[in-house]
């Protein structure tokens, strides 16, 4: 099942996205809430009840009215949190050896995250950027998941039951400003918290059944062979795979929820999939070719990702009409 959350007027809804059409949810059965939030709060009941109308309407045994006139929002539009993993250890090898260190060893021991800005969410359309986040402006090209139920001290055996669907994941990046206050050795903060994008819609679990594979030896959880694309113009620039997370979601999920809550609602990203954002691709190009032309997003790029099983999710790169600069306000 897709869920897609949807905009008419000014109004938020949830619907479940079937052969190209958007169905209103709460439309085809009153106690299914008509926001993605109160639907996950809902759990398994909720949950299974909007399966068996998705069903239903494949095998046309419930026709109801499509919506028409609508934006596609992200697929949860208002996260109760938003955490980023680091699961890919071919992304992590690389820009540690672009930049001339040695491969980290604590990689290998335990996955890790940092929370980003979950009230800067965005679905498709149009990315606004500040002029100081075009100072080296990237993409992030990452698998991501949402919690279904909330969870404490949940061990990773268990963890992928958590997992109310997967979706693609944007993690935008403004490297200038990143690199900077990584030096304090604090972040990343302003070089992310401006846009996450997440969409087009929230892919349950057994859609995914047919591409799972085994994890990686000595991890623990699901994972699947889903194909990674990202595209700039229209030309290629990345190409990746889910079944290569040296880190599973439950592995992640499970340090996520030590000592605390994860609730339904919270988003987790797999982090950066090898080849799968500019910075990488730079530092590699002029490891190889001191001349290599490097690459980053401006104004007016299209920028689409493609994940099997999980749909197209495509932004526009736009500008703000203003000169107002933090790298500006630096005092020396």
């Amino acid at each position: 099942m897709k869920l897609v959350s949807y905009k008419t007027e000014d109004s938020e809804h949830l619907g479940v996205f079937v052969n190209g059409h958007i169905y209103n949810l709460n439309s085809c059965h009153k106690l299914i809430p008509d926001n993605m939030n109160a639907f996950l709060q809902g759990g398994e009941p909720l949950m299974e009840r909007a399966k068996q109308i998705n069903q239903d309407i494949i095998s046309g045994d419930l026709k109801p009215k499509e919506e028409v006139f609508y934006q596609i929002l992200a697929p949860v539009p208002h996260p109760t949190s938003c955490r980023d993993g680091y699961a890919f250890r071919q992304h992590v090898a690389a820009a540690r050896r672009n930049r001339k260190v040695d491969m980290i060893a604590e990689f290998d021991q335990y996955p890790i995250f940092y929370f980003t800005n979950h009230n800067a969410i965005q679905g498709p359309g149009e990315i606004e950027c500040m002029p100081d986040h075009f100072q080296k402006l990237d993409f992030e090209l990452e698998v991501a998941v949402v919690i279904g139920k909330k969870g404490r001290n949940v061990k990773a055996a268990e963890a992928d039951e958590y997992i109310a669907g997967y979706m693609i994941m944007n993690d935008m990046s403004a490297r200038t400003l990143q690199m900077e206050e990584m030096l304090l050795n604090l972040g990343p903060a302003k070089g992310k918290d401006f846009s996450t994008v997440i969409g087009p819609w929230l892919v349950t679990p057994d859609e995914l059944e047919q591409y799972k594979v085994a994890a990686k030896p000595n991890r623990v959880g699901n994972a699947y062979d889903l194909k990674m694309t990202c595209r700039v113009n229209g030309v290629e620039v990345s190409a990746g795979n889910m079944a290569d997370m040296d880190w599973t979601f439950a592995e992640i999920i499970e340090r996520c929820a030590y000592g605390v809550d994860i609730l339904p609602g919270d988003v987790i990203g797999s982090g950066t999939v090898g080849t799968g954002c500019f910075l990488e691709l730079n530092g590699t190009g002029l490891l190889n070719d001191p001349n290599y032309k490097t690459q980053w997003l401006q104004a007016g790029d299209d920028v689409e990702m493609e994940i099997t099983g999980l749909g197209s999710l495509a932004n526009i790169i736009t500008k703000t009409d203003t000169d107002f600069s933090l790298l500006g306000l630096k005092k020396s």
